[in-house]
């Protein structure tokens, strides 16, 4: 797997649920990546990606 995202909206929704958990009110990651989904209209593939991609270590 690759660490970069591919396609444009993955990536903006990578950079937005990370400056979200940087700089904005802490929310539960599972939720933050429900909204970047909607936000960004991501396929379930997409958001299962952000899930793995923020819980990995």
């Amino acid at each position: 797997m690759s660490i970069q995202p591919e396609g444009e909206e993955l990536r903006k929704a990578v950079k937005w649920i990370s400056d979200e958990r940087q700089f904005g009110p802490k929310q539960p990651l599972q939720e933050l990546i429900e909204k970047a989904s909607v936000k960004f209209d991501l396929s379930p593939k997409d958001s299962e990606y952000l899930f793995n991609f923020f819980t990995r270590k």
